[in-house]
């Protein structure tokens, strides 16, 4: 199966329907800091409040057509961290398996590398259970350094997760 071709971009407000189908996809977000979006209004108020003010947040597009069809973040770290980055990332359902993640991700390191000259190293924390994250990451030329445990909390529930990293 041939790869979707993709670009990353900055969102945009009219992206709130699109939004709406893959971040109302519970599928989708379970592993993300943020619960599933049920509405158009929802949507818009992630890409006014979360999406354009954030450092360095890209929507994941559809060459051929350009819809979002997920996202892809890096966000530096500042102080004694300013060298290192966290990336965060989801994929609409839909498009899962299909090497998109993989290809996000890596474009997302690289423009961060340019973007953010201080930042040395971009992160990731993958819940254990999160497979299909970890393969991405490792596809991607990340490394899996360590599991931190009881880490992190997601969906109330506080978690053992993987680090990896991409060091530049």
């Amino acid at each position: 199966m041939e790869v979707p071709k993709i670009f990353l971009r900055p969102f945009d407000l009219s992206d709130a329907e699109d939004v709406l189908k893959w971040a109302g996809e519970d599928d989708v977000t379970r592993y993300l800091r943020w619960a599933s979006v049920k509405t158009v209004e929802e949507a818009e108020e992630y890409i006014l409040q979360k999406a354009i003010p954030h450092p360095w947040r890209r929507s994941i597009c559809l060459l051929d057509d350009g819809r979002s069809i997920g996202y892809v973040s890096v966000r530096p770290d500042s102080g004694d961290g300013m060298c290192r980055a966290n990336l965060g990332y989801a994929v609409a359902k839909e498009f899962w398996g299909r090497g998109i993640a993989t290809a996000a991700v890596k474009m997302a390191v690289e423009q961060a590398f340019e973007s953010f000259p201080a930042v040395v190293r971009v992160q990731a924390v993958v819940e254990v259970e999160n497979r299909a994250s970890q393969k991405v990451l490792e596809k991607a030329g990340f490394e899996k350094e360590g599991l931190l445990k009881k880490y992190g909390l997601c969906n109330g529930v506080v978690r053992d997760m993987f680090l990896y990293s991409f060091v530049n």
